[in-house]
């Protein structure tokens, strides 16, 4: 896979706080309950999900993921439970939802905090009593379910704004898993470093296992790592691919740096002073921080392809679904 993370780098990790997470899931796993798991971005949710299902009782099952960012609003519903044909404009058949398709097995739901609140309700009577209607019908169908939500929001924050239900939140928090960031999983850098730059060298064509210098391994481990496992994946990869040899002797951390100037924060320069003005945030404001940075990228990738959104997802290492998710939720700010 070149734009997600291999399902076999789940179990790499030595550090207290990974084994510690793992020790929790494979825990609950075997538990017929709700699970939230909460990360940053790149952490590895659909991953860890997808272990919690192939661990569980269910692991024969379908496993069914959403990605609830990649959805419209309006269309979430539609999409979870299905529709009748003549619904709606454009539903000339009837299609069915994921809760049909998960049937016997586990349903992910990542971003939840995104669901739009009735939509929110139409899975609290799921939860509670295992029961749904498609969009169009007021036929009663049973859901043998279990569902496993991933998110990087704070849910009660957004039950205390009136964006999440509470009743909701209580449901599906039976167990709660905090995916620790790659920054705080001390001695776990080089592990998942030399598991990728493997895997890419393999990829390449060559027979030897890849080395790092003592430079390049300091930087990868004093780096602050945003975005995480997939950030660490992609730059490890990057540096393998454009070495000539076996020993990887440079690491680019900001591959926009010769497109668009100097502009990105990178490891050797991170100071708050160095920043943009518009990076530079009080902590309370994480998420709108997070959220301007994400539409600088998406904006400068989109500017550099010309406009093709293809180039613009490959050269930002996100699929094409991916991007399109992105892209319709910041179309409206995106310059």
């Amino acid at each position: 896979m070149n734009n997600a993370f291999d399902n076999s780098s789940t179990g790499i990790g030595e550090s207290e706080a990974y084994l510690d997470f793992q020790s929790k899931l494979s825990r609950v796993a075997r538990i017929e309950r709700p699970v939230l798991i909460v990360g940053e971005r790149g952490t590895g949710k659909e991953i860890s999900a997808r272990r919690i299902h192939f661990l569980s009782e269910r692991w024969q099952g379908p496993l069914i993921a959403v990605n609830c960012a990649a959805l419209p609003q309006s269309l979430i519903e539609s999409e979870l439970f299905g529709y009748e044909k003549g619904a709606f404009t454009g539903a000339v058949q009837t299609r069915k939802g994921r809760f049909e398709e998960a049937e016997g097995g586990t349903l992910f739901l990542d971003e939840i905090g995104l669901i739009p609140l009735e939509v929110q309700e139409k899975i609290l009577r799921v939860v509670e009593y295992g029961t749904y209607e498609r969009v169009g019908s007021s036929l009663t169908h049973e859901s043998d379910v279990r569902i496993v939500g991933a998110t990087n929001a704070d849910l009660p924050e957004l039950c205390r704004k009136g964006l999440f239900k509470e009743d909701l939140l209580d449901r599906l928090s039976f167990e709660v898993l905090f995916l620790p960031p790659l920054r705080k999983r001390e001695g776990d850098v080089m592990l998942l470093a030399d598991f990728f730059a493997s895997k890419m060298a393999f990829e390449c064509g060559r027979d030897e296992k890849p080395a790092f210098s003592d430079e390049v391994v300091r930087k990868l481990e004093s780096y602050s790592w945003p975005g995480n496992v997939r950030e660490l994946k992609n730059v490890v990869e990057r540096a393998v691919y454009r070495a000539d040899g076996n020993l990887i002797e440079t690491v680019d951390f900001n591959p926009f740096r010769n497109l668009f100037g100097d502009t990105f924060v990178d490891n050797d320069n991170r100071e708050e002073n160095n920043l943009p003005q518009e990076f530079k945030y009080e902590l309370k404001d994480f998420s709108k921080a997070h959220e301007d940075l994400d539409i600088s990228y998406i904006s400068r990738a989109l500017d550099a392809s010309g406009g093709n959104q293809r180039i613009a997802a490959s050269s930002l290492g996100l699929t094409y679904d991916q991007f399109r998710g992105l892209y319709r939720k910041y179309k409206n700010r995106l310059k």
